[in-house]
């Protein structure tokens, strides 16, 4: 008599028809009955699998360029007040447009509501914090060192180059506004400080971003190629093609905005465009707008020292 613990089981009878597809799992033929909804449920319940959020997008940008209009609004506001108590001497709009207090004050105000307005809405869309959506990275920044200061000191060098191979216009535009030691050391302070950090966030922080998603978006969608996946911290990771577009249609309208300051010289132009390019393979490079503005900040402090060491303390403007 054999020993019943021992003895084999008769297999279970198989519940579903022979027509059963071939992916049926084998645990539907060897458990029990009343286990089988569950994983019927599980088996045929499939998740789609989303598309990696990628931010910031051309929307995003969107967003940001109509911050800016409020902005400019507010700014305007301002400055029409100002003017009708006239302040700092300016009488109408011809005087606001070469009184630095005017124009430092117009570009920071329209900087600093944006930047507010960003600073809030933006989170509400992405879930972390602003910082963390652009990618700011001081820590890398600040590990990368002396490497940053060197790359600015680089960029200096091309522009020594550039003003003695393609030199600027003898009367700049710029120049109007250094009427003053007082307004020299103001253009001083705003383009070490809030210059460099308002234009990475425009330019680098968002334009560059948005339009290299879009152009790998684009591919994905005429090609039929899945998405590239997400970084380790959430970020995009673009094609180097990508990169390249949106590194030159970046640095077009950076260049052309600071060109009307230079007269619109073909030196100074060219020399946007390479810095431009520079700062933007920064910010590529190191997947920090941190370093990027760094680079800037450095750039633009080499420049006004310079001034600042040839004019006496700004003392002898008429040397410009």
């Amino acid at each position: 008599m054999s020993d019943p613990e021992h003895t084999p089981l008769e297999p279970e009878q198989n519940s579903f028809p022979a027509g059963a597809p071939d992916f049926a799992p084998a645990s539907w033929h060897s458990t029990a009955s009343s286990d089988r909804p569950a994983e019927l449920f599980q088996t045929w319940s499939h998740t789609s699998i989303a598309s990696p959020k990628r931010i910031p997008h051309l929307g995003h940008l969107c967003l940001l360029a109509a911050f800016a209009g409020i902005g400019f609004v507010c700014a305007t506001v301002l400055m029409l007040i100002a003017l009708h108590f006239h302040f700092f001497g300016a009488k109408n709009l011809t005087d606001a447009g070469t009184n630095v207090h005017y124009i430092l004050g117009f570009e920071a105000i329209l900087y600093l509501v944006a930047f507010s307005l960003a600073l809030v809405i933006f989170p509400l869309f992405w879930n972390k914090s602003f910082f963390a959506g652009i990618q700011w990275r001081g820590a890398t920044a600040l590990y990368l060192g002396w490497w940053l200061p060197a790359t600015a000191l680089g960029c200096f060098a091309l522009a020594a180059l550039d003003q003695a191979v393609l030199p600027g216009p003898a009367n700049a535009p710029i120049e109007d506004i250094f009427r003053s030691p007082g307004a020299a050391w103001l253009m001083f302070g705003f383009g070490v400080v809030f210059a460099p950090f308002f234009e990475e966030m425009a330019f680098r922080g968002f334009l560059l971003p948005a339009l290299a998603t879009a152009w790998d978006w684009a591919i994905e969608k005429s090609t039929g190629r899945p998405p590239r996946p997400l970084d380790a911290t959430g970020h995009p990771q673009w094609s180097i093609f990508a990169m390249v577009i949106a590194s030159i249609f970046t640095t077009l309208p950076f260049a052309l905005m600071h060109a009307e300051q230079q007269g619109n010289s073909m030196g100074p132009f060219v020399l946007l465009i390479v810095i431009s390019l520079i700062l933007c393979a920064v910010r590529i490079v190191t997947r920090s707008l941190a370093a990027s503005t760094l680079v800037h900040a450095c750039y633009n402090f080499l420049l006004f020292a310079l001034m600042l060491v040839s004019t006496g303390g700004f003392r002898h403007l008429e040397k410009l």
